[in-house]
């Protein structure tokens, strides 16, 4: 049974959140420097075409959570297509061993993000909409900022733009990060899993979401592919993450953004800075800020049906007023 009664013309009993459509493809795109990265197609959309959709995960996310969220646009008119980041699910390691998560430096994955782009946006039809989800909105924005992409608009959910202790400025927690990745490999993870899988799997879900089946949908696939699972990011991906959040900080950088920008987050987050959030909500000057309170965790898009209903409903709405669908003038 499809979460949500998405489907389209699946067979019966089709799970968007556990299934690949059948005209779904699943390949690869390589990178500048010859790196592959995974890469989906989420297969072609019911008519009347509205635009193309590229969907970019978080930290340690893997492409295969998301399916029932692509499912949702596809049946709306878009066509969808996701991607993993370098390093991450099936687009191999960079850390120390096979759970960890690491980056050199965050303008790797920007480059990345911005040669994908371009590919997508020339081989898919207009209008293009970038969604991206905690670190992914974090460097869908950056890209942005940088004049690396330009989407029609830009939508993120928990953009990570600051990271917990929220108390605790970035220009203060970065210089700590930096001597605390130098007394080490860079590469080393951040910190350790208990050694009680069950309770690191209630932790985990107490962060993530209220609803205990969007989650276990996450473990199905887990125990189906394995290699997508990642557990801890390293001391070097903890620097260069704060490296790139005081770039978005400077004076001026986000008051010159032109593309239209929706916000969804949660004053109950304890991954990202909400107060961060805000703060470049308010900067931005074409951007609207939609904030939940204790109802919703930091996967506001795999949370309980009544909160993920009304924030696709806030994604359409706010598509609808930015985005001219094909052949008509935004409303």
């Amino acid at each position: 049974m499809l979460h949500g009664q998405d489907a389209l013309s699946d067979p019966p009993g089709f799970d968007a959140a556990r299934a690949l459509p059948a005209d779904a493809v699943e390949g690869e795109w390589r990178a500048a420097d010859g790196a592959a990265i995974r890469l989906l197609d989420y297969g072609a959309p019911a008519a009347p075409l509205r635009g193309s959709i590229l969907f970019l995960p978080g930290r340690g996310d893997a492409y295969e959570k998301w399916l029932e969220t692509l499912a949702h646009w596809r049946a709306a008119g878009w066509h969808c297509a996701s991607a993993d980041w370098r390093g991450q699910a099936l687009s191999g390691r960079l850390g120390l061993g096979d759970l960890t998560g690491h980056i050199d430096d965050f303008a790797i994955w920007v480059d990345d993000l911005a040669g994908l782009w371009a590919a997508f946006c020339a081989s898919q039809p207009a209008p293009h909409v970038l969604v991206a989800h905690s670190m992914a909105g974090h460097l869908a924005l950056r890209a942005v900022v940088e004049e690396r992409v330009r989407p029609d608009a830009l939508v993120m959910t928990a953009p990570m733009l600051g990271i917990n202790p929220a108390w605790v400025p970035s220009r203060v927690l970065h210089p700590i990060a930096r001597v605390i990745t130098a007394l080490g490999d860079p590469r080393r993870p951040a910190w350790r899993g208990d050694e009680k899988p069950e309770l690191v799997r209630m932790a985990r879900q107490m962060l993530l979401t209220h609803d205990a089946r969007r989650y276990a949908d996450e473990e199905f696939w887990r125990s189906r592919r394995p290699l997508i699972r990642m557990g801890a990011a390293s001391w070097g991906w903890v620097e260069r993450a704060l490296a790139s959040i005081r770039r978005l900080e400077r004076r001026g950088v986000l008051e010159a953004v032109r593309v239209p920008v929706l916000m969804l987050a949660t004053r109950a987050d304890r991954l990202v800075s909400w107060p961060a959030i805000a703060r470049a909500a308010r900067r931005l000057p074409h951007c609207e800020l939609v904030a939940y309170g204790p109802e919703a965790r930091h996967e506001i898009l795999r949370e309980v049906d009544a909160v993920r209903d009304h924030a696709l409903g806030a994604i359409a709405a706010f598509l609808d007023r930015t985005v001219p669908a094909r052949g008509r003038p935004a409303a």
